[in-house]
């Protein structure tokens, strides 16, 4: 349970950090710029954590998948970038393939 719990951590410290990077405007801006530092190594932290006991076949989807759609979302809701129909179904599919390598595969996690 900790290790997905360090996966959420990481997931969305890497959300932070890319969306800071987007703000931090080519590293002209420092508090931008420290957010993307900052995220970045919570993020990779976390995800060193989580991989102790997830396999790292499974881990990185979620991250990959779920990181995708958030980042999506943040570019959708903060920057006013545009998501087409195409884009959504994408993202649909790509979280259907997170619930069903969560639900569906007996990969073993310790």
């Amino acid at each position: 349970m900790k290790s997905w719990l360090f996966l959420g951590v990481a997931i969305a410290a890497e959300v932070v950090a890319t969306s800071s990077l987007k703000a931090s405007a080519g590293f002209t801006k420092l508090w931008p710029s420290l957010l993307v530092i900052l995220g970045y190594v919570i993020a990779f932290y976390c995800l060193s954590m989580a991989l102790k006991t997830v396999p790292v076949g499974i881990a990185y989807a979620i991250w990959a998948g779920l990181g995708i759609v958030l980042i999506s979302a943040v570019g959708w809701l903060i920057f006013d970038q545009k998501l087409d129909f195409a884009s959504i179904i994408g993202m649909a599919l790509i979280v259907a393939g997170v619930v069903v390598l969560n639900v569906f595969s007996k990969v073993s996690v310790h």
